[in-house]
């Protein structure tokens, strides 16, 4: 009985020396791992700026997409690019907000059908966009016979959908029920209640849902490759084959002509700042949420 009393101190301490042996090393692999990530990212960052601040010209602004061997710009790939986001996010964020604010206020007597719901927007969120693009190829190019940049904004609208609805149902049930109530009782419609009341409480998560889908959607190539292709020139119509700025990143990057190589890190150098701003600027509204919900 003494020799088991003794040797129980001695099995608690070997225990607790693995135990802290194998904390020790998770906590090593995670801080190898983390370093890693952020040389890779550092790294991308760094090449991508150096190259894309040497090529950077007042005519990347001002000229279109050059012939092969000459000197050129990106105008009528910035302006395209705009043209399909702004589209994408004009007509996936509304039914986006729409979609999330029926799961989270006015899905709760058809609980089947809202978890159906949820988990086919997951799959659409986590789905490849090369298959959204080959399916807005099927559905909206192969039958009028033409590219056009309305395909290309249909095709980053079907990304931002999922987005949108994800982020506007999160943020909707955080709103506390407390609200509901308070306003419920005084007579309001629900109708009103969640547009008057839930919507200016949970405005800067859905605001930051819509960013996020619009940095995601600013640096999407496959998808446009089936649907907007490219233009060397101006496009007086959506109705056309529309120039976006990945595309041209995609097709200069494989070229053998060093004017267009440049383009190509100008391209990649705008993009990555605007997604980066546009990321800070997201973080920062929600800080400042954070803060004013605290407060």
């Amino acid at each position: 009985m003494a020799d088991s009393l003794i040797s129980l101190p001695r099995t608690v301490e070997r225990r607790y020396r693995r135990r802290r042996a194998a904390n020790v090393l998770a906590n090593l692999l995670g801080f190898l791992a983390t370093a890693f990530g952020l040389f890779c990212l550092a790294w991308i960052l760094l090449v991508t700026v150096r190259n894309g601040i040497h090529a950077m010209t007042p005519a990347i602004f001002t000229q279109i997409t050059p012939p092969p061997g000459d000197d050129g710009g990106l105008a009528n790939a910035l302006v395209g690019s705009l043209l399909m986001s702004v589209l994408g996010i004009a007509i996936g964020a509304p039914i986006g907000v729409a979609a999330g604010t029926y799961l989270s206020e006015f899905a709760e007597r058809r609980p089947a059908l809202r978890e159906l719901v949820r988990f086919v927007n997951d799959i659409l969120l986590s789905a490849p966009s090369i298959v959204l693009g080959l399916f807005v190829y099927t559905v909206a190019v192969r039958p009028v016979g033409h590219f056009s940049g309305w395909a290309g904004a249909l095709a980053l609208s079907l990304i931002v959908l999922p987005v949108v609805v994800r982020t506007t149902d999160e943020t909707l049930r955080l709103v506390p029920n407390v609200m509901r109530e308070a306003a419920l009782s005084l007579g309001i419609p629900r109708w009103k209640v969640t547009v008057q009341i839930l919507y200016r409480a949970a405005a800067p998560g859905i605001l930051t849902g819509i960013l996020l889908g619009l940095a995601r959607i600013s640096g999407e190539t496959a998808p446009l490759l089936f649907t907007a292709l490219n233009n060397q020139y101006w496009a007086t119509s959506l109705n056309v084959p529309t120039a976006s700025v990945p595309i041209v990143i995609f097709q200069f990057a494989m070229s053998p002509y060093d004017s267009w190589h440049a383009l190509a890190w100008a391209g990649a150098f705008i993009v990555t700042l605007f997604v980066l701003l546009l990321s800070v600027g997201t973080r920062a509204l929600l800080l400042r949420n954070r803060v004013e919900g605290h407060s």
